[in-house]
């Protein structure tokens, strides 16, 4: 049992109930069970489910799901069946669905730009940022990876990501990369954020494991790319590109011989996939 997450759904959950769902408690009895279903209102890739289920373990409904995370789903498809106490049900409905339909545009999305991507370099690897909304950093990387990308950094502890502001401070890009391989773990990779040639050649030569051109346009990375063949110096890094990627130029991007595109429109603007929950049946029980 996850019991953090549990914690985090409850913490959602209740933000959502708050001192209680008072138009459920008016209009419904509590000696009443009800079936239901969820739908999938457009066409799109399945994440959350083993997250939804957990939720509604925990507050005593009983969850049969009916695809897989990571599956695909179409239009009118149901994606589970519910059954417990009807008050249960209608109180959750919101939260149920904000959840499967967040987590699955993200995984929608990723599906979609991986497979750009890889129409043109099957080795390349789509990745998330941290740019996640504050305190859904868990699910929408999970949702990432379930859409076939990669979650990149969970945290600042994750590995060493020497950006333009640490190189302002610090004085240089071969300056940074001297001091932190001078006091980090060996266990730690090094990733250093550059957008010229220059510091491109300075970062490879300093022994940093990674490198993330920012923001540099498809033919400036073509060109650092070749030079840093020409000195031999390709083989020994891995190239990352981030800033200004979308569905609509990544593919311009994945050709050029790199390793990893990073993307923050995969958490931060993505569209939820649209999804509903209906009352299937409604059986009278004793209070």
């Amino acid at each position: 049992m996850d019991l953090p997450l549990i914690r985090k759904l409850q913490e959602f959950l209740q933000e959502d109930v708050g001192h209680g769902d008072v138009t459920t408690d008016i209009l419904i009895p509590p000696g009443i069970k009800a079936k239901a279903v969820v739908k999938a209102k457009e066409e799109g890739v399945i994440a959350g489910i083993e997250e939804a289920t957990l939720l509604l373990k925990n507050v005593g409904i009983e969850a049969t799901p009916l695809k897989r995370d990571g599956e695909g789903v179409k239009e009118g498809e149901a994606i589970m069946e519910l059954v417990g106490k009807a008050r249960t049900i209608l109180t959750i409905e919101r939260f149920l669905l904000n959840l499967l339909s967040h987590m699955s545009g993200v995984a929608t999305m990723t599906s979609i730009v991986v497979r750009e991507a890889k129409s043109v370099s099957v080795d390349v690897r789509v990745a998330a940022t941290r740019k996640t909304l504050p305190g859904l950093r868990l699910i929408q990387k999970r949702a990432v990876t379930i859409g076939g990308g990669d979650s990149h950094r969970f945290d600042l502890s994750d590995m060493i990501l020497i950006k333009d502001n640490h190189i302002a401070i610090v004085g240089s890009v071969g300056k940074a990369i001297r001091l932190v391989k001078s006091k980090a773990s060996f266990t730690q990779k090094v990733e250093v954020e550059v957008s010229t040639i220059k510091d491109a050649l300075v970062a490879a030569r300093s022994g940093a494991d990674i490198i993330m051109l920012d923001n540099v346009s498809p033919n400036d990375v073509k060109e650092i790319v070749n030079t840093l063949k020409r000195k031999g110096l390709r083989d020994k890094v891995i190239l990352e590109v981030s800033g200004r990627i979308t569905v609509d130029n990544i593919a311009e991007y994945a050709r050029l011989d790199i390793d990893v595109v990073s993307m923050g429109m995969l958490t931060h603007s993505v569209k939820a996939l649209d999804l509903s929950l209906e009352i299937t049946k409604v059986v009278k029980t004793s209070k």
